[in-house]
C-alpha cells in the first residue's frame, strides 16, 4: 500500500494558531473528527539506544497548561507532566523501535515506525492525526504535519514528553547494565565524556553502529 497523502485538512495559515495550543485539534473536530491524536517522537539524534514515539487523544476540553515542547522542559517538569498526561488523557500508546532496525534501515524510517506503532496501540482509534515534522507516517489516517508542531499543538505538546520521558527511562537501565557511558546523564547523546568513553571502550552492545560518531572503521 502506498503511504498516504498529506491530506490538507487545515488552512496553511490562520492567527489564531498562535495563540491557541488546541487550534489544530478544533480544526479536525469542526472537520468531523471526533478522536485527534497527536504524534510526536524522541531520540532521533542520539548515539545509542531506541527512537522512542507517543501518540495521544487529549480529550476536548483538556488543558495541561504546564506542558510544553519536551526539548522546553526541565527533566523534574517532563516528569511530572507525564504523570499529569497519562491522567488526562482518553488514551495514549508508546511506540518503541529498537537500534538494530535504526541500523538495518535509517533513522527516518525507524522514527516514522515508531511512530506508527504508537498510533497502532491506541484505543479508541483516532480519526486523524496531527504529526510533528513534515513526513506523514505509513498509516490510512488523514494527517497532518506540522513544523514545530510540539509548539503548536497541545497534543503534539504531549505526546512530545511522553515519549521523551519514557525514553530516558530505557536510558537510565541501559545505564545499570553499560555505565561507562554515562547514559544516565547523556541520554545516548555525543557528550564529550560519551565520545571519550567511545574510544576507550568501543561500542556497546545498544549503540547505533550506521552512526558516523560511533563507527571505529
Amino acid at each position: 500500500m502506498p503511504a498516504p497523502q498529506n491530506d490538507c485538512l487545515f488552512p496553511q495559515y490562520l492567527k489564531d494558531q498562535e495563540t491557541n495550543p488546541f487550534f489544530h485539534e478544533g480544526l479536525a473536530r469542526k472537520s468531523g473528527y471526533r478522536f485527534v491524536a497527536g504524534v510526536d517522537e524522541a531520540g532521533r539524534g542520539p548515539l545509542a539506544g531506541p527512537v522512542v514515539a507517543a501518540a495521544v487523544i487529549l480529550p476536548e476540553h483538556a488543558e495541561l497548561s504546564g506542558v510544553d515542547d519536551s526539548k522546553k522542559m526541565p527533566a523534574s517538569a517532563r516528569e511530572e507532566a507525564f504523570g499529569w498526561i497519562q491522567e488526562a488523557a482518553l488514551t495514549y500508546a508508546i511506540g518503541v523501535v529498537s537500534h538494530e532496525f535504526i541500523d538495518r534501515f535509517n533513522i527516518l524510517r525507524a522514527s516514522l515506525e515508531a511512530m506508527k506503532r504508537a498510533v497502532q496501540a491506541l484505543d479508541p482509534k483516532p480519526g486523524c492525526l496531527l504529526i510533528d515534522g513534515i513526513h506523514p507516517i505509513h498509516f490510512s489516517l488523514p494527517q497532518k504535519c506540522l513544523k514545530k508542531g510540539d509548539q503548536i499543538s497541545r497534543s503534539i505538546s504531549a505526546a512530545s514528553v511522553l515519549a521523551k520521558v519514557y525514553r530516558d527511562r530505557i536510558m537510565k537501565a541501559y545505564h545499570a547494565l553499560y555505565p561507562q557511558y554515562g547514559f544516565d546523564t547523556n541520554k545516548g547523546y555525543g557528550t564529550r565524556h560519551h565520545l571519550y568513553a567511545l574510544r576507550s571502550h568501543g561500542p556497546s552492545p545498544v549503540h547505533r553502529l550506521t552512526f558516523k560518531r560511533v563507527r571505529t572503521d
